[in-house]
């Protein structure tokens, strides 16, 4: 699933992350979701996380 949608991201869920500066490599973080950032339903470049290590960035990928 990709990170487009609010409803699918809960704290807890364990997903990957571009941060702002790789967006424009493309790398990817893994980690645990502290907070959602985004209060909107969805966003076309993925919704804002924190991560429990701090690292904030839009989730790109979530894993089952």
């Amino acid at each position: 699933m990709d990170g487009t949608r609010r409803n699918d991201i809960r704290p807890g869920t364990k997903v990957k992350v571009v941060q702002k500066h790789h967006q424009r490599s493309g790398e990817l973080t893994e980690g645990v979701v502290a907070r959602l950032l985004t209060n909107s339903a969805t966003h076309p470049h993925g919704i804002k996380v924190k991560l429990e290590s701090g690292i904030v960035g839009r989730v790109k990928e979530i894993i089952q």
